[in-house]
């Protein structure tokens, strides 16, 4: 089920995070925007202004709650995008080397759920390679493709030893129950709460369409305080979850995606190799 551009939104929060060094990766990947690297997931350490996807603290006045989240208002390379005209390029896939996670450390953090991943897995693009330290999900989809949306997205966070974040980001559309998430969708936790430890085992290399091939550009947190210079890679190809799934996150966060944010001058990179 496709989810149109129109926004569901609810009072749903997710952590903040800071700001970290400078780095780039290439013009041809993510365009002519610039980069600023940022460390993620760091948990602010000052108490912020709360915030929410509806109402006085809405994502209209993020920039305005807080002068830690200047950037939601005035930043002019912001996430999610629509996707449309792209500039198309043989670029070299992302190559991925995700272990298997067992126990899984998951958390209802109020926000979203979210697991935590141990160090030893790995993205790398252009030489560059990204730790992935955490997944989570947002429905619907924050990114648009041709202005529709996905029933969610998952993103898989992602830190270079620089402190320079990217994101592997997986549209899930609505269909065929989705078997290498569904030990996740399973064991989601109900009500906010600390960490658990889960004896269960998933395979985060599972969860990647069988094309490879992404979109790219240069954005920036979706969520307060919405620092740019975060990396986006954004499969192609779609990957299914069924509507039971779909509705396990939503009976937990209705709605957590960020309204679409201008393109501006920056251009989104279709990779067209093969």
């Amino acid at each position: 089920m496709v989810v149109e551009i129109e926004e569901k939104r609810k009072n749903v929060g997710r952590r903040g995070f800071v700001a970290g060094s400078a780095a780039g990766i290439g013009a041809l990947a993510f365009g002519a925007a610039g980069l600023r690297g940022i460390a993620w997931p760091e948990v602010m350490a000052q108490e912020n202004a709360e915030w929410s996807y509806e109402g006085e603290t809405g994502p209209e006045e993020w920039g305005s709650l807080d002068d830690d989240y200047a950037s939601c208002s005035v930043g002019e390379n912001q996430s999610p995008v629509d996707i449309g005209e792209t500039a198309e390029a043989d670029l070299v896939d992302v190559e991925v080397n995700f272990a298997l996670i067992s126990p899984m450390s998951i958390v209802n953090n109020g926000h979203t759920v979210e697991v935590s991943v141990e160090p030893g897995s790995t993205m790398v693009v252009d030489g560059v390679e990204y730790g992935l330290v955490q997944f989570h999900f947002h429905t619907p989809s924050e990114h648009a493709v041709n202005g529709e949306r996905q029933a969610m997205e998952l993103h898989m966070v992602h830190k270079s030893a620089d402190d320079v974040s990217a994101v592997l980001s997986i549209l899930l559309r609505e269909g065929a129950g989705n078997e290498a998430l569904e030990p996740v969708f399973a064991n989601m936790p109900a009500e906010e709460g600390p960490e658990q430890e889960i004896d269960v085992e998933v395979d985060p290399m599972a969860f990647l369409p069988e094309t490879r091939k992404t979109y790219r550009y240069s954005g920036s947190l979706t969520t307060p305080p919405c620092s740019e210079g975060v990396h986006w890679f954004l499969f192609i190809e779609p990957v299914e979850v069924s509507a039971e799934q779909v509705a396990v996150f939503q009976a937990i966060v209705d709605a957590n995606a960020r309204p679409l944010q201008p393109l501006n001058d920056r251009e989104v990179t279709e990779d067209t190799t093969g």
